[in-house]
């Protein structure tokens, strides 16, 4: 079975950077870790980039506070993931050419040191996939400049009407689902 790595990062109030729970925290495992593993999966909202993608593109639609709070109870636990993702989507509403518009006006800022640390694991031959409950109409430019194939992204999808307005989202992606994150890390170390 191959080895594989998955980084999700929490921040405090303080602002300090914490690693999810279930990583080893010693420098030393850490970075055991790194240095062997063949694949590794990275969240991507508040982890490859600065922000919660939803938010920003909740934001340029004109949605941003309600969003905001449906966003922060999903990450609470308040809520299953796919209920809020379905309500927060419902008050967007996003238009294909409006997140083309978002994309172009407000590109997700990269998490410093992210996009050099991407370029080391490929040069090692590490595969890298991004895994997120976000958009993978907002995450592949993300993926495109880090390097990493489309093929390497699980994420929700947006469906556009023939017009490119909104119509619904995939809810058979792992990610549309609380606990999705995990099925997806199962998927890739199974393939």
């Amino acid at each position: 079975q191959k080895a594989c790595l998955h980084v999700s990062l929490t921040t405090d109030e303080s602002g300090m950077v914490h690693m999810a729970e279930g990583v080893p925290k010693t420098v030393e495992a850490v970075k055991q870790i790194w240095r062997t593993a063949a694949i590794v999966c990275f969240d991507v909202d508040s982890t490859v980039v600065s922000e919660e993608g939803i938010d920003v593109l909740a934001a340029h639609c004109g949605a941003g506070e309600a969003v905001a709070e449906w966003t922060n109870k999903a990450m609470g636990g308040g809520v299953p993931f796919e209920v809020a993702l379905e309500e927060r989507l419902k008050l967007i509403h996003p238009s294909k050419q409006q997140i083309a518009d978002c994309v172009a006006a407000h590109p997700l800022p990269f998490t410093p040191g992210v996009p050099e640390l991407v370029a080391a694991l490929h040069k090692r031959g590490t595969k890298v996939f991004l895994i997120s409950g976000g958009f993978r109409q907002m995450i592949a430019p993300v993926a495109k400049h880090l390097n990493i194939p489309e093929s390497n992204i699980i994420a929700n999808n947006i469906f556009f009407n023939e017009d490119g307005s909104y119509k619904t989202f995939d809810a058979e992606e792992p990610t549309s689902r609380s606990g999705g994150k995990a099925v997806a890390i199962a998927k890739v170390k199974a393939e």
